[in-house]
């Protein structure tokens, strides 16, 4: 384990076994915590949120450079947000044949013929990464994609620093357990929401957590909620069925629901066709958007979070457009893009699946959806291209090239699954907040890391998905 621990304490199965059974204690204990599947909407059986044994290595320099441009990608969320022209001519493609992205486009150009309610904008972006393996065997930092809506596991991250400094000193490791830093985004995820509610003006209204049907993560969604308890103010868990039956705009177009002024609006739900079961949410989704509440993300936001903008921001001359002045600023952010390729009708989109066709190993197929566990790899990108490579229906995904990182051996902890050794890859994320009033950015910070890993065997997938586990950088 490069920089990491040593054979002999990942080889000792005694000592392995010793230290899952306090590791996990510990975790029950500090509250790194999921219901179980079979009961996701009750708290009286809980489990631990899966989580690796040992913390992971990661270079000190990339580290740094990810919290480092994350103001950065904060500020060109909030400048795509606000143009139009822009993001109408990057989707074209794509909603002529996604039907949800194009729903999604219709509520933004009625908010935009209507005129925008409120101008307190608030954001709270995640941008994830992978460290590409270079030749020389030094790793480059690579964006996955950034994460405008719902970007979870700010809470639980939290919570874990303590578990792996206390397994690397039972394992004797004492050197390597002052080498975990603390972090909490929960706390900084909180002070956006916060800020976003005082702009707002008024004490009694609430901040509307907008939460899924199956609420298996809601400890995660705890940790914020908390947190603004601890500001006074009031929060209050809805679903869309709630907004449906009992929300409506007031003369002013404040939004009202179970009687309730809504101040701000936090989306954890709706990024997914499958959150819109009918017609109904969907008008659901357009009166939270007409009104006065503040959104996280407004519906413009939503949209620049496509993977379709990420792959039109990689093309020359794109960056340079909404930092005009700032050479630094465009190369900071470039340096983390990878390859990315349109599949828009045309010699380039026909060049895009040729080059997918011939080395499929080399790439990654993106459709429009969040939420983990819906990208192609492998063969499965010729299935899907050689159906689709003569029609429009293409322009629904991107190609990235695939980024390559060194496997680690670690052991992932989940509930009923055997004690293993496995290769595992991790995923670097960096957490993001911005508020705007009008013209004036009143907050834009990093607040904090989240560090997601998986056995190399699973190409796709986060924590909520079931497929990545928690985990700490042990810099080096």
């Amino acid at each position: 384990m490069a920089q990491g621990i040593p054979d002999e304490v990942i080889m000792n199965t005694s000592l392995i076994k010793e230290l899952a059974d306090v590791a996990k204690d510990m975790a029950l204990q500090q509250g790194i915590l999921m219901r179980i599947q079979e009961t996701p909407n009750s708290s009286e059986l809980v489990t631990y949120a899966p989580f690796t044994l040992f913390p992971t290595p990661v270079p000190k320099a990339v580290f740094l450079q990810a919290l480092a441009v994350q103001t950065h990608y904060n500020t060109l969320v909030d400048k795509i947000s606000q143009d139009p022209d822009f993001l109408e001519e990057a989707l074209a493609s794509t909603i002529a044949v996604d039907d949800f992205t194009a729903r999604l486009f219709r509520i933004h150009q009625q908010i935009l013929t209507e005129g925008r309610s409120q101008s307190i904008v608030l954001g709270v972006n995640r941008s994830d990464y992978m460290l590409d393996q270079r030749d020389n065997g030094s790793s480059s930092l690579k964006q996955i994609e950034i994460n405008t809506f719902a970007a979870s596991f700010g809470g639980l991250t939290s919570r874990t620093p303590d578990v792996h400094r206390q397994i690397l000193k039972m394992a004797g490791r004492l050197e390597e357990s002052q080498r975990i830093l603390d972090n909490n985004p929960a706390a900084g995820l909180a002070r956006a929401v916060a800020k976003a509610w005082e702009l707002y003006g008024s004490e009694r209204a609430i901040v509307m957590f907008l939460v899924e049907e199956s609420q298996r993560n809601i400890f995660d969604q705890r940790c914020i909620e908390y947190e603004l308890w601890k500001r006074n103010i009031p929060t209050k868990r809805k679903r869309f069925d709630d907004v449906c039956e009992t929300g409506f705009l007031d003369q002013d177009k404040r939004l009202f629901v179970d009687g309730q002024e809504v101040a701000v609006v936090y989306f954890r739900n709706g990024y997914m066709p499958q959150n819109y079961p009918s017609e109904k949410t969907w008008e659901a989704r357009l009166m939270m958007e007409r009104s006065l509440a503040v959104k996280c993300p407004d519906i413009s936001t939503h949209l620049a979070g496509t993977k379709k903008v990420q792959q039109v921001l990689a093309k020359p001359g794109v960056l340079e457009k909404f930092f005009p002045d700032k050479p630094q600023v465009v190369e900071q952010i470039r340096a983390t893009f990878t390859g990315l390729y349109t599949l828009d009708i045309g010699p380039e989109g026909d060049k895009t699946v040729a080059m997918a066709l011939a080395a499929p190993d080399q790439f990654v197929l993106k459709p429009q959806r969040e939420g983990g566990g819906n990208n192609i790899y492998g063969s499965e990108i010729c299935q899907v291209l050689q159906g689709v490579k003569e029609s429009t229906e293409r322009t629904a995904y991107i190609l990235m090239d695939k980024i390559k990182p060194t496997p680690v051996q670690n052991y992932l902890l989940r509930r009923d699954a055997p004690l293993q050794i496995s290769n595992c890859l991790s995923e670097l994320g960096a957490f993001g907040v911005y508020v705007r009033q009008g013209k004036d950015t009143v907050m834009n910070d990093c607040v904090g890391h989240l560090l997601r890993t998986k056995s190399s065997e699973h190409s796709d997938g986060g924590v909520a998905a079931g497929v990545a586990v928690l985990d700490n950088p042990l810099l080096f």
